[in-house]
């Protein structure tokens, strides 16, 4: 593949601009915050540009971008979290309760908060499948994961939302 160039990138942008934003705001949930990593998702594969030699496709470039720049911010949270005594789990149902962007209905309140419950890794690969119906091929090029462990992955993290989310009923 030959490299690309600033219009091949900007058409890039323009392309997946709306992917990424659905994709990282199924796993940050905030509005803000996910405005701020798509922001940085581009900036750093512009920066990293010259350097993409076309071995996986563009769009499984800027997705593995994407996604280690929200497990970034993930990570990042959860230190402030622990910094201010309280766990992620209470700062993200605060996120999703006060998120004036969140449209969805009692029901799929409780699906985004059972779903910032789970592990990052599972999060990501339950919001792939789930959301964004990516096939468990392209999830593993995405993430570096085997097949197997991302299907046994999915699995445990749908059986975790099923329990929370009928707890959460209950």
């Amino acid at each position: 593949m030959p490299r690309m160039d600033e219009r091949d990138f900007n058409e890039l942008v323009d392309k997946y601009s709306e992917q990424l934003y659905w994709h990282i705001r199924n796993l940050v949930g905030s509005h803000e915050d996910t405005d701020d990593i798509v922001q940085d998702t581009f900036i750093k594969a512009w920066k990293a540009l010259p350097s993409f030699r076309g071995e996986s496709s563009p769009s499984t470039w800027l997705w593995r971008i994407a996604t280690n720049e929200a497990l970034a911010f993930l990570r990042k949270q959860r230190v402030r979290a622990a910094l201010r005594f309280e766990s992620l789990d209470a700062t993200a149902e605060r996120v999703i309760d006060d998120d004036p962007w969140f449209n969805g209905d009692e029901a799929q309140r409780r699906l985004a908060k059972a779903i910032f419950r789970l592990p990052d890794k599972q999060r990501v690969v339950f919001c792939m499948r789930y959301f964004e119906e990516m096939s468990y091929e392209d999830i593993s090029e995405v993430t570096g994961t085997s097949v197997g462990a991302l299907k046994a992955s999915f699995h445990f993290a749908s059986e975790k939302i099923k329990d929370l989310v009928q707890l959460e009923q209950d």
